[in-house]
């Protein structure tokens, strides 16, 4: 071996014995767990496992997207009638249409025995198919005026708009026909500022004259009810219509049976036979000697 390395190999142990150096070594005792054991665990909502979409939605114990499913149905159904599809369908057909065919089997048990058959905008037709059902069955314009015409008839008034809308098909067509053949009038609830429509009864109509018009549109009675009409009118010695009336005829009353005893007179001897009556004191007393 090389004497001068050796000779470097001597100093360089001479120079580490005069530096001296501490190490400061951490004794690990056994009842600490290891230093990778030892981190902090991270307690974060990250932690938790993340919800698929998917499955949340085919979970079967969410009420609110049985309901949802249930709403998109109801929907379609009265929009494909309104549009004048008016055949039933299946199940599986409503669901192909309304893109929900991914619903789990129980949520279409649920459907096809529950919801849709209890839901008031639903029938149910005998070979176990589904339609929509509107308030009124009306299939087109005449189907609707012969229902106007009755209701007026019968003097029930006319029909909410909106339930008019809900039943025809091809709604909006049809009523502009009716008003321009002059057919039905529109009239705004000022309650709700819904419209209703009525049958124009043409035979009824009579001409009136423009200032009577006048006074009638200028008499504002919305804030009066009939009781303070009548008052008004009594002071302006106007009658109501109700005085015109047929009269109702009042039972007479029973009197009451009083307590009081009644007193009768003694009769009198006939004084109006007195010259008919004969006296037989006589004969009797001659007939007792006799014997």
């Amino acid at each position: 071996m090389d004497p001068a390395l050796l000779r470097e190999r001597e100093l360089f142990k001479r120079r580490a014995l005069d530096t001296p150096t501490v190490e400061k070594k951490k004794i690990e005792t056994k009842s600490e767990p290891p230093r990778e054991e030892r981190k902090p665990k991270k307690t974060s909502s990250n932690s938790a496992p993340k919800l698929d979409i998917n499955t949340y939605k085919t979970a079967t114990g969410s009420s609110q997207y049985r309901f949802g499913v249930l709403a998109k149905i109801v929907k379609h159904m009265k929009t494909r009638h309104q549009d004048g599809e008016t055949y039933p369908l299946t199940l599986e057909e409503i669901l192909d249409e309304t893109n929900q065919l991914d619903v789990g089997n129980k949520v279409k048990q649920w459907l096809a025995t529950e919801a849709l058959v209890d839901n008031p905008k639903i029938e149910v037709t005998p070979d176990n198919k589904f339609l929509f059902k509107a308030l009124y069955r009306l299939k087109d314009r005449k189907a609707l005026l012969k229902l106007l015409r009755q209701q007026d008839l019968k003097g029930l008034g006319g029909i909410l708009l909106d339930d008019v809308q809900e039943s025809l098909p091809h709604c909006e067509k049809a009523l502009k026909i009716l008003q321009n053949q002059n057919e039905i009038i529109y009239i705004t609830r000022p309650i709700d500022k819904k419209k209703i429509l009525f049958y124009n009864d043409r035979t009824a109509s009579m001409p009136i004259d423009e200032e009577f018009q006048k006074l009638w549109r200028s008499v504002a009675v919305d804030a009066m009810d009939d009781e303070k009409i009548d008052e008004y009118l009594e002071k302006q010695g106007i009658r109501s219509m109700q005085d015109h009336g047929p009269k109702k005829t009042m039972a007479p009353k029973r009197k009451k049976a009083s307590n009081r005893k009644r007193t009768f007179k003694k009769p009198r001897d006939n004084e109006h036979l007195a010259d008919v009556l004969e006296t037989y004191e006589d004969n009797t007393l001659t007939q007792k000697n006799t014997v």
